[in-house]
């Protein structure tokens, strides 16, 4: 997802979230302002990462209060250094209060998405192997998670149940095998929808493999686990490698002939950015 997702299918998210957070009105902004009165703020990285989210400050923004102006100074994917400036905000004061949180709430966890994927990419650096996401993400937020993680460089896994096939440990259990579970999808697809299958032995792997699986997935194997693994699939289909893809766990894979790695904690454990709004 290399695009913003469209203002129709996220106006809902950040609507819920300016309920959530203003509710009957900001009683503070509306006790100390009349509304005529007008500023200027600034939207300020408080250490070095990857930006993300100007699309959404500008929709939270629209929502509150049509008069305020948001200047982009970053777009969405670009490093941003401690102390620059992300956005530039001009408007009435209250609104831009009112909004402040709900607008820094998306931009900092997006902002922490796109510099945790970059991080990774990083760590790969010289190779071909792609970072790809996981369904692991917030709920009712798996679309802007998704777009930062883009973002910052890496590659969107299926988005749903509904793209594409992943046969993981439970289908295996409940269909009685590797080789029945794709068989069925097979019979119900045909090669419409790619197929993944998640294997945690060098025998599933060559199961998965004699069965057709478009990607297999190494899921929680040690190096020379992965290593067995990949010679017994014989280049017969694409490799993805998983589990507690920390740093050091990246830099063991990284040599290995696989393709993709996916790392669920860039969305389900991700640090917030920081980033500080500054009247001017």
């Amino acid at each position: 997802m290399t695009r913003m997702p469209n203002e129709s299918d996220i106006i809902g998210i950040i609507d819920a979230a300016l309920r959530e957070d203003i509710g009957d009105g900001d009683v503070t902004s509306s006790a100390i302002f009349t509304g005529a009165e007008r500023s200027t703020a600034r939207v300020v990285a408080k250490e070095d990462g990857v930006f993300c989210g100007e699309g959404v400050v500008r929709l939270v923004y629209r929502r509150v209060h049509d008069e305020v102006r948001v200047a982009a100074v970053k777009g969405d994917g670009e490093a941003i250094a401690r102390g620059e400036t992300a956005f530039m905000l001009s408007g009435p004061t209250a609104a831009l209060l009112t909004g402040e949180r709900t607008a820094l709430n998306f931009a900092q966890r997006m902002s922490g998405i796109a510099t945790g994927t970059r991080r990774a990419l990083e760590l790969v650096a010289g190779t071909a192997i792609r970072i790809l996401d996981t369904r692991k993400t917030a709920p009712g937020l798996r679309l802007l998670d998704k777009y930062a993680v883009a973002a910052g460089g890496g590659t969107n896994h299926r988005m749903g149940l509904f793209d594409m096939v992943m046969i993981k440990d439970n289908h295996i259990r409940a269909a009685g095998g590797i080789a029945e579970a794709v068989g069925r999808v097979r019979s119900a697809y045909g090669a419409r929808l790619r197929l993944e299958v998640e294997v945690t032995t060098a025998a599933g792997a060559r199961e998965a493999a004699d069965s057709g699986a478009d990607i297999i997935m190494l899921d929680n194997m040690d190096r020379e686990l992965m290593r067995e693994a990949i010679a017994v699939i014989g280049g017969r289909a694409k490799i993805e490698v998983s589990g507690n893809m920390d740093e050091t766990r990246i830099r063991e894979v990284a040599d290995l002939a696989i393709d993709f790695i996916s790392i669920g904690a860039l969305t389900h454990s991700v640090k917030a950015f920081d980033l500080s709004m500054c009247f001017e």
